[in-house]
């Protein structure tokens, strides 16, 4: 009886020994590498998609949900469009990465409907602290609700659209 009580206690040994392997081999902190972006089309207004920041701000601020992507690389892009309450328009294709909190700006859109790319586009983290920081409820409430990143491009729409002003 006391060899089988022992062999019963080696075995989750046994066990974690070849499934402990078997996570090196799969989970070997590998470099994160980001995908290309690819610009998407200038957007349209009828694909956006109004969300809230907070009760300071006084923009409105809307998503492009036809720019809405999930990459292999698990950043999740999207173009938002900024309106200012004088009517100006600030418009940027940028990318959110859950699993760190962190966000870049890609390119910047112009009046003609073009794009420029953005000069020094590094990935920054998202100001949490701030109420005027639209990238916060993006990464809170529609892209990483609960820190789990959306699986596509329907989750994040979804997402958006349930929680429209």
């Amino acid at each position: 009886m006391k060899i089988l009580s022992a062999c019963m206690l080696c075995l989750p040994l046994f066990a974690h020994a070849e499934w402990g392997e078997f996570d090196l081999d799969f989970e070997q902190d590998k470099p994160w590498v980001e995908i290309a972006a690819q610009l998407p089309a200038y957007p349209q207004a009828d694909n956006l998609l109004r969300f809230d920041v907070s009760a300071i701000a006084r923009n409105r601020y809307f998503v492009d949900a036809a720019s809405i992507s999930v990459g292999a690389d698990k950043v999740v892009r999207y173009t938002v469009v900024v309106e200012a309450a004088g009517g100006a328009k600030n418009v940027s294709f940028e990318g959110l990465r859950c699993e760190t909190g962190e966000q870049r700006a890609y390119a910047y859109g112009q009046p003609d409907g073009s794009w420029s790319r953005a000069r020094n586009a590094q990935w920054q983290a998202i100001r949490f602290r701030s109420g005027l920081s639209y990238q916060k409820p993006l990464f809170e409430t529609y892209f990483c609700p609960d820190g789990i990143r959306v699986r596509d491009a329907a989750e994040a729409i979804r997402n958006l659209k349930q929680a429209a002003p």
